[in-house]
């Protein structure tokens, strides 16, 4: 049987965006789950153990550097590789987030051909690779 497509944790709380954002990496072939606030991130995280975790800045109760922090604090969690969202791309928002210890930083409006290149530079969902895988 072909491995699983990869799983990919959405933190994000506005709907719109999770919306395009979910529809669109649903095409691509990759299993999604959804957090809507920085806890709710964690926990599933921890659950799932996704192979990538896109996380929006700001989101209510915990915001997304407080999570990534967090996630990577966890020895269960620390290697997940954390793509960080930010609508509000204020100067040091890119340092932040990589001194937090995500991965990469994207400002939005995000261009979701360049966020499904950069999400495969961390996970592969191309056929090309499945078949690699079984043989």
């Amino acid at each position: 049987t072909a491995p699983e497509s990869p799983l990919i944790l959405i933190a994000e709380d506005n709907e719109t965006n999770i919306k395009t954002i979910w529809d669109y990496l649903l095409s691509k072939g990759y299993r999604l789950i959804l957090a809507k606030n920085g806890w709710e991130a964690i926990s599933q995280a921890k659950e799932y153990h996704p192979q990538l975790i896109m996380m929006d800045i700001q989101m209510p109760d915990m915001d997304g550097i407080e999570a990534i922090k967090r996630i990577r604090d966890n020895q269960e969690t620390s290697k997940i590789p954390i793509i960080a969202v930010t609508a509000l791309a204020m100067p040091g928002d890119k340092e932040k987030c990589l001194g937090a210890g995500a991965d990469e930083y994207i400002s939005k409006p995000v261009s979701l051909k360049n966020l499904v290149s950069t999400i495969q530079k961390y996970v592969h969902v191309e056929v090309k690779d499945l078949q690699l895988v079984s043989n």
